[in-house]
């Protein structure tokens, strides 16, 4: 039985992890290479590191930092923010990603998805978006949550599976650093539109929240969570002992 997997967020600002509240005010939590030295030696089964600010700035990803925070872990390693090309894709996995996300880019290009696929497999490629509700219906937000496109999120995220995203990870903008739980209603949306891995990212809280998203949607392949994790409110190992008592497949 394939385990589930908890990954922690480092969103990366200026050379620092960040967290805030609905994708907004955003506050100093501490330095990435540090966190992920310490997520790696201490249960996470993978790690994300986005940029968060590269798409809204217009500029490439920070490769420095990068480089230093890859050679830190021995976890598989998603990174993204700034991810308009298959040059991108390429700069980014020589500095030690093993998955690049892609977001504002693939809303730019579709046609990057298709391209880095081929490129460097379907396994490589993870499409991020940023799923906000406006007026009932799921929209695609760009830019780190800034500019809503139009789109609605279900056909998106359809359209770049089908080009050949491997894995998708679900933000909810909504729930976005409120510590209410996972967008349950969400998640169970995309996972009965696709049939690749879905990530669900935004609301954890309590190691609950885990506990509950996994019961309610055995398709969900992983949770992501930052400030539970950053702030020691949830130690994952704790966590994962409790996901093994509730009979939830995950590696200890």
């Amino acid at each position: 039985m394939i385990t589930k997997r908890i990954i922690p967020c480092l969103d990366v600002k200026d050379g620092r992890v960040v967290k805030g509240v609905n994708f907004k005010a955003l506050g100093d939590v501490a330095s990435p290479v540090d966190l992920a030295k310490f997520y790696s030696q201490n249960g996470a089964d993978e790690l994300v590191f986005y940029d968060i600010t590269a798409s809204a700035e217009g500029r490439a990803l920070f490769t420095d930092i990068l480089c230093e925070t890859a050679k830190s872990v021995f976890i598989p390693l998603t990174v993204g923010g700034g991810i308009n090309s298959t040059a991108d894709f390429d700069r980014v996995l020589k500095c030690g990603a093993d998955k690049v996300s892609v977001n504002s880019g693939a809303i730019r290009n579709p046609a990057i998805i298709g391209e880095a696929a081929k490129l460097y497999g379907d396994q490589c490629v993870v499409l991020s978006v940023d799923i906000k509700r406006v007026d009932g219906v799921f929209r695609v937000f760009s830019k780190g949550g800034r500019e809503n496109t139009g789109m609605e999120a279900i056909e998106w995220i359809k359209l770049c599976v089908g080009n050949g995203a491997g894995e998708v990870v679900v933000n909810s903008i909504d729930t976005d650093g409120v510590k209410k739980g996972f967008d349950i209603e969400m998640l169970e949306k995309v996972c009965e539109a696709v049939n690749v891995p879905v990530i669900a990212s935004g609301g954890a809280g309590c190691m609950e929240d885990f506990i509950t998203l996994f019961k309610a949607l055995p398709k969900v392949d992983a949770g992501l969570a930052a400030s539970i994790f950053h702030f020691g409110e949830v130690k994952i190992s704790d966590l994962k002992q409790m996901m093994k008592d509730n009979s939830i497949p995950v590696r200890i």
